[in-house]
């Protein structure tokens, strides 16, 4: 109780410290949140291999699963819908990172780290990036994260099944 009212106390002295002050002072607000260009929040479609399409920085990336490879694909692609074009970028690697997950039948898939290492790379460019884990062989929804160096710039992005 004696802790109550040292809490009470302290409250009525804030709030009559603060007093009215000028009523004419512009009011704070929060800043508005910057939206850079390419990045801001918006739906997308399924991918041109009918995976889940997220933003990557500024790009759009098709994150994609074969279970029975157990293997994972992001694939940079020029847009956001089952109509992109896959599109090169300058890339040696990117991390993808899953969260834990449950299969239909309750099983847990634990957390997974997993390197992608670019497929076809020409002119030090692809735009397609491979992973493989055992884990990717649970059949489940996956979500996380993909990071990395693209075109020498950092770039991330969350991407959810």
């Amino acid at each position: 109780m004696k802790k109550f009212n040292q809490l009470a106390m302290g409250l009525t002295f804030a709030l009559g410290a603060t007093g009215c002050g000028d009523k004419t002072a512009t009011p704070r607000t929060a800043p508005k949140a910057q939206v850079v260009e390419g990045e801001g929040e918006h739906n997308h479609g399924k991918g041109p291999n009918g995976g889940v399409v997220f933003d990557l920085g500024k790009y759009h990336a098709e994150f994609t699963v074969n279970h029975d490879k157990k293997e994972c694909t992001v694939l940079m692609i020029s847009g956001d819908n089952e109509n992109a074009k896959p599109m090169a970028v300058a890339a040696k690697e990117l991390t993808l990172s899953t969260k834990e997950t449950k299969t239909k039948e309750g099983k847990a898939v634990p957390p997974m780290t997993i390197v992608l290492k670019p497929v076809e790379e020409k002119d030090g460019k692809a735009s397609k990036f491979v992973g493989t884990d055992p884990g990717l062989g649970n059949v489940a929804d996956f979500a996380g994260t993909v990071a990395g160096e693209v075109n020498r710039k950092p770039a991330s992005g969350e991407f959810k099944e």
